[in-house]
C-alpha cells in the first residue's frame, strides 16, 4: 500500500506543490501525494524553472484548496506555513498533521537572479527535509 502525504501551504502556489513533485519524483508509486492551500492561487513561475533545473515537469499542477480536500484520505499532512497548520487541524482534528516553517522565497526582493537563488533554497531545503523524513523512499 503506498503511503499518502498531503503538502498544504497558503495559496499552492510555491512550497506545497514543490514538496509534493520532489516526493512524487523519489517515491514514485510507493507514495500517493497532493499538495493544497488554504486560498486557491496559480502556480509561481519560478517554480516552474526550479523544477525544471532537476527535470521535473510542474505541468500537472492543478492549484486547489485545503478546504476541498478529502484530508481523511491523507496518513499525513505537512504543513510548511502556520496559517495551513491551523486550517489543516480545524479540517482534520483527529488528522496527522506536521509543521514544517520553510521560508515563502516569493518573499524575497532584489532582481531576477536574487529570487531565483531563493527559490531554489526553498525547493533544497524542502528536499533535505523529504529525505530526512522520507528515508525509505528516497
Amino acid at each position: 500500500m503506498a503511503q499518502t502525504v498531503l503538502f498544504a501551504c497558503n495559496m499552492n502556489s510555491v512550497r506545497s506543490p514543490m514538496a509534493a513533485a520532489l516526493l512524487q519524483r523519489s517515491g514514485g508509486d510507493r507514495v500517493s501525494v497532493d499538495s493544497a492551500g488554504v486560498y486557491e492561487g496559480g502556480l509561481d513561475p519560478f517554480v516552474e524553472i526550479v523544477m525544471d533545473e532537476l527535470g521535473v515537469s510542474m505541468a500537472g499542477h492543478e492549484p486547489k484548496t485545503l478546504a476541498g480536500a478529502d484530508l481523511s484520505k491523507f496518513a499525513v499532512v505537512i504543513a510548511l506555513t502556520p496559517e495551513a497548520a491551523v486550517e489543516a487541524r480545524r479540517l482534520a482534528p483527529d488528522g496527522t498533521i506536521e509543521f514544517w516553517d520553510i521560508e515563502n522565497p516569493s518573499d524575497e526582493r532584489g532582481g531576477r537572479e536574487a529570487v531565483i537563488d531563493a527559490y531554489r533554497r526553498a525547493r533544497d531545503e524542502l528536499s533535505g527535509r523529504l529525505c530526512e523524513r522520507f528515508p525509505e523512499l528516497n
